[in-house]
């Protein structure tokens, strides 16, 4: 397969969020059926965020959260079932990895189910200290902002009164 076109992006405004969602739905059992919606929150919360790029359409992605300093998470690595092999998924995970917001991490974290073996020729080591998931089933009582809302603005996120 000729790679030559393959180019990487850290623009989140260059996202096509139907190729995303169609990518998501082609390449990763685990996240498809993901909205549109869905994946616009993901995206906008998540920093880096990085996509793979071949001419006009997107065949890989993979977002990244960090505090810069202590830990990070790499989320939704997905490269195009086409596009597998040629080492661009290394790439993908080497680029979010060298962000500023990643690279200088304590700890950075991913989950996978089956694919521990590709993470470990990046540098990933298992981790079997880390055992607690939290999924959203618990009642969690959310802070009331004063307004009525219970979600609050990104804006006003370091001013939440509790």
């Amino acid at each position: 397969m000729d790679c030559s076109n393959i180019q990487y992006s850290l623009q989140k405004s260059k996202i096509d969020y139907q190729q995303l969602q169609i990518l998501f739905n082609q390449a990763a059992f685990w996240a498809r059926e993901r909205t549109i919606e869905d994946l616009e929150t993901a995206v906008f919360n998540s920093n880096p965020v990085v996509t793979v790029w071949d001419g006009t359409t997107m065949i890989g992605f993979c977002r990244g959260t960090s505090d810069g300093v202590y830990r990070a998470t790499i989320w939704d690595v997905v490269i195009h079932k086409e596009y597998q092999g040629l080492g661009l998924g290394r790439k993908l995970v080497e680029t979010a990895l060298s962000h500023p917001l990643m690279s200088q991490v304590e700890r950075v974290y991913l989950m996978t189910t089956y694919q521990q073996k590709f993470y470990q020729k990046i540098g990933f080591q298992e981790n079997k200290s880390t055992t607690m998931v939290l999924q959203n089933a618990y009642e969690i009582n959310p802070i009331s902002l004063g307004n009525g809302s219970m979600i609050p603005d990104s804006k006003a996120l370091d001013t939440v009164p509790v």
